[in-house]
């Protein structure tokens, strides 16, 4: 069956018309679009497909099923709360690539083949770089074409990877692909990049915190949650990803612990879920992909509420490094209130959305039999709490006075915190309409006592090793610093390889244009001499035919030679010279 409207037409056709609208009707058509879009997506019948023929090539724009319905779902949410959480912005480029953003995270998602995920692979790059160009600043100019170049990348290695398996399987169909060919693996890497990889993870915590505050809050609902679907779709049950999703739920925390920047510090956060996330597909039992599907749709509010509520401070006070911060409660209740249930959630507070989401994977990993994998995440899930859980809203809103009074966050901020905030509180409360939703069949009841109390006694134990550090004084202190990342290797071994390269090419080619310089010096200056000496060897040699003394045959000589050069020659003589040039030419050839 063909649905009558593509559920991504909505927000990428609304997007271009928003450039050119005036400034409060582009905002409010903003918000419309994507309302209007989730409801002509939930009129879309699941088993819907658009089958088209491009260029021979079999493709599939549409492909509705339980995954993809449900991270669409995901992406309308998201994109309402934005649009209302971005009233303020009057900005037409940010606000229209916004939509534009949102409608290439809906199209991926539905995309039924490989091409078709391309082009909206490449779209979501393209139009999320201007959410952190939006800031307009020097970090930001450099932030943004770092996120680009990193993204373009991952497209290109999924470009080739679905040409090889193109060519190796005839079939475009976005399935299940593994990594036992070389376009599988290559498509994996280009999906990995865009998942936030160890060692290519830095281009996540380098533009999310440079980007503007609404522009912040779009990153961080779109691109590594269509990645995250993509790993879902494509590579299911692949082992690597659970010794990758360990590492990637690790180390973050200790990047996260010593960051000073607080939107750095969730942009780490963003890096440790996703890690649950990995490990919950590469176990690839039905109850760990569920986990993994509902702790994305989980996190996107979550993190969302936490980016919202720090942009929120950015946004009032112009600051958001937690030396620089604290003591806002008492200027900002409502965003510190908003904040917390965030921390709750993210920290797997029982009775909020990720307690319902986290233990799936968790329990998943322990079914397995998977004892390390187990213990990973538990380790992982104390340091969340320290890092996001309690360091964001403590050093935001509740440490040391810094005396900074401001107003609360504008209404519709904290209409848009109030809304994530509702449905945190409501799918950890009722998870069962969440677990209704997931695309396989797996019966999980989180709110068990062997559940509930190993969580509470978990966060008891990690506050308490908080408040302990804090009092001895042993918890890292906020510091105006910059922290060295795996981005070190990359910016110094790439600033080497351009000066080997400037050294050993750019070397070269001196050395070989100075030395075509002088041959062409050379060759000219012969050249253009060369009529003057013809001439003047040969009347030498005819004043020796006719006896002329050697002294006055070299000054006749010479003095003819002059005259060529000079152009002294008479017109007759010189087109007579010119005819004989020829035809010796002529006969020469001949020969």
């Amino acid at each position: 069956m063909i649905a009558e409207l593509h559920p991504a037409a909505i927000l990428v056709v609304g997007g271009v018309l928003a450039f050119f609208l005036p400034g409060r009707l582009r905002q409010v058509w903003c918000v419309g679009l994507p309302v209007l879009g989730l409801v002509n997506m939930l009129g879309v019948q699941h088993g819907a497909t658009a089958p088209v023929e491009f260029m021979g090539h079999h493709l599939e724009w549409l492909r509705v099923d339980k995954l993809s319905w449900l991270f669409g779902l995901l992406f309308h949410i998201a994109a309402v709360i934005a649009a209302i959480y971005s009233l303020h912005v009057k900005d037409r480029v940010q606000l229209g690539t916004a939509m534009l953003y949102a409608g290439s995270a809906v199209g991926a998602v539905f995309a039924g083949d490989l091409l078709t995920l391309f082009v909206f692979w490449e779209l979501l790059a393209v139009t999320s770089v201007f959410q952190v160009w939006g800031r307009r600043n020097p970090a930001a100019l450099g932030a943004g074409l770092r996120y680009l170049l990193v993204h373009v990348a991952s497209g290109l290695l999924v470009l080739i990877g679905l040409a090889m398996h193109y060519r190796a399987t005839g079939s475009l169909a976005f399935g299940h692909l593994g990594l036992e060919s070389e376009g599988g693996l290559l498509i994996f890497m280009g999906f990995g990049i865009k998942c936030a990889f160890p060692l290519v993870h830095t281009w996540l915590v380098d533009a999310y915190p440079a980007a503007t505050p609404s522009g912040a809050l779009y990153l961080c609902s779109f691109t590594t949650k269509v990645a995250v679907y993509a790993m879902a779709r494509g590579f299911a049950g692949e082992g690597v990803l659970i010794g990758i999703g360990a590492l990637m739920a690790m180390f973050p925390i200790f990047y996260a612990v010593i960051e000073n920047d607080l939107r750095r510090v969730l942009g780490y956060s963003m890096i440790n879920q996703i890690g649950f996330m990995m490990v919950g597909i590469g176990i690839g039992t039905p109850l760990a992909l569920n986990g993994a599907v509902a702790h994305a749709f989980n996190d996107v509010l979550f993190k969302g509420l936490l980016f919202m509520s720090m942009g929120a401070v950015l946004y009032r006070t112009g600051k958001i490094n937690g030396s620089d911060l604290g003591g806002l409660y008492k200027s900002m209740p409502w965003t510190a209130g908003f904040c917390m249930v965030g921390a709750a959630s993210i920290s797997a507070f029982p009775l909020f959305s990720g307690f319902v989401s986290k233990s799936m994977v968790m329990s998943a990993a322990a079914d397995g039999g998977m004892v390390w994998v187990w213990l990973a995440l538990l380790f992982a899930a104390a340091g969340v709490f320290h890092h996001a859980g309690i360091k964001i809203p403590f050093f935001a809103f509740f440490a040391h006075d810094s005396g900074i009074r401001t107003k609360e966050a504008p209404w519709h901020m904290l209409l848009a915190m109030g809304l994530g905030a509702a449905l945190c509180i409501g799918i950890g409360c009722f998870p069962q309409v969440l677990y209704g939703l997931l695309p396989w069949e797996a019966d999980y009841h989180p709110y068990t006592i062997t559940h509930v109390l190993s969580q509470t006694q978990l966060l008891f134990f990690s506050a308490l090793a908080f408040v302990s550090l804090m009092l001895l004084k042993i918890y890292p202190p906020e510091l105006r610093s910059v922290n060295l990342d795996a981005d070190w290797f990359w910016r110094k071994g790439g600033a080497g390889v351009l000066r080997a390269v400037d050294v050993c090419f750019n070397g070269l080619n001196r050395w070989a244009h100075a030395g075509m310089m002088r041959t062409v010096a050379w060759v000219s200056g012969w050249g253009g001499d060369a009529p003057a000496r013809l001439v003047g060897r040969a009347a030498g040699g005819w004043y020796r035919l006719q006896g002329v003394a050697p002294a006055a045959r070299e000054e006749r000589a010479a003095r003819l030679a002059q005259r060529c050069r000079d152009g002294g020659f008479r017109v007759g003589l010189m087109a007579g010279a010119a005819v004989l040039m020829v035809a010796a030419g002529i006969l020469w050839f001949r020969r």
